[in-house]
C-alpha cells in the first residue's frame, strides 16, 4: 500500500508518528509524508520539524490517508485546495483515517457526514457540526472511513489496519517490535477515569488556548 501522512505547521507530532511507526514496519507499504507544499513544517511545540517530501498535489491517489491533529488544522477547516485533496483522495483510498482533531479535517471535507466517528474528548462534539455521530470510544471504525481518538490512539489505529490488511500475527509481531505495551503510572487517561478536577483544568486550559489562537487569526 500507498500511505500519505498529511503533515502541516503546528501539528502534534505523536498523531502522525505514532502511526508511521506501525505502518513503515510493513514491508513494502511505501509511507510519504505530504503536506500543501514541500518542505519542512514545524510541531506544535515549535522545537521540531517534520519534512513533507511530497505536496499533495503529487501524491493523488494513496491507498490510506491519514489526518492528524493539532492546533495548526483549525485554519486548514476552511482551505478549499487541502479539502478538496482530501474529498479527491478518499475517492481512491482502501482507508481513509484521522487522529485527534484530525477527524474536523475529514469532517469540514465532507467525509464524516453521518458516520460514527472519534476525535479527542474535548473536541468530540464538534463532530456533530459536520453531520457526524460523536462517539466516545478510542477507534471507531465505519466502513473504510477510521478515526482515532486523542494523540497515542493513532498507535492502536495503526496497529488494527495492519490486523485488518495481514492478520493478527503481523499486528502481534509489530506490536511485539516496538513493545507496545503502555504501564502508565495513573488510570487518567480519559475524562471518565480521570479525577473531576484535572478533567476541569486541562479544560479550562484547552478553553484558554482556543480562544487565544481564535484572537490570532
Amino acid at each position: 500500500m500507498q500511505i500519505a501522512i498529511l503533515i502541516f505547521e503546528k501539528l502534534t507530532v505523536l498523531d502522525a508518528i505514532g502511526p508511521y511507526e506501525v505502518l513503515r514496519s510493513v514491508p513494502d507499504w511505501e509511507v510519504r509524508f505530504v503536506a500543501p507544499e514541500a518542505g519542512t513544517v514545524r510541531a506544535d511545540s515549535g522545537a521540531l520539524g517534520l519534512v513533507a517530501d511530497h505536496s499533495i498535489d503529487e501524491v493523488t491517489a494513496p491507498d490510506m490517508v491519514l489526518v492528524p491533529g493539532g492546533e495548526g488544522n483549525r485554519p486548514l477547516l476552511e482551505d478549499e485546495h487541502l479539502l478538496g485533496w482530501l474529498r479527491e483522495v478518499d475517492g481512491h483510498t482502501r482507508w481513509t483515517t484521522s487522529v485527534c482533531t484530525g477527524s474536523l479535517l475529514l469532517g469540514a471535507a465532507g467525509l464524516l457526514e453521518g458516520k460514527r466517528a472519534t476525535s479527542h474528548w474535548l473536541y468530540l462534539d464538534r463532530l456533530r457540526e459536520y453531520g457526524a455521530e460523536p462517539t466516545a470510544q478510542r477507534v471507531v471504525e465505519d466502513g473504510k472511513v477510521i478515526t482515532a481518538a486523542g494523540v497515542s490512539s493513532g498507535i492502536d489505529m495503526a496497529l488494527g489496519i495492519v490486523d485488518r490488511e495481514l492478520g493478527k500475527e503481523a499486528a502481534q509481531a509489530i506490536q511485539l517490535a516496538i513493545e507496545y505495551d503502555p504501564e502508565p503510572p495513573h488510570d487518567a487517561g480519559s475524562p471518565a477515569k480521570a479525577p473531576a478536577e484535572i478533567v476541569e483544568a486541562v479544560t479550562r486550559i484547552a478553553a484558554a488556548e482556543d480562544e487565544w489562537l481564535g484572537a490570532r487569526s
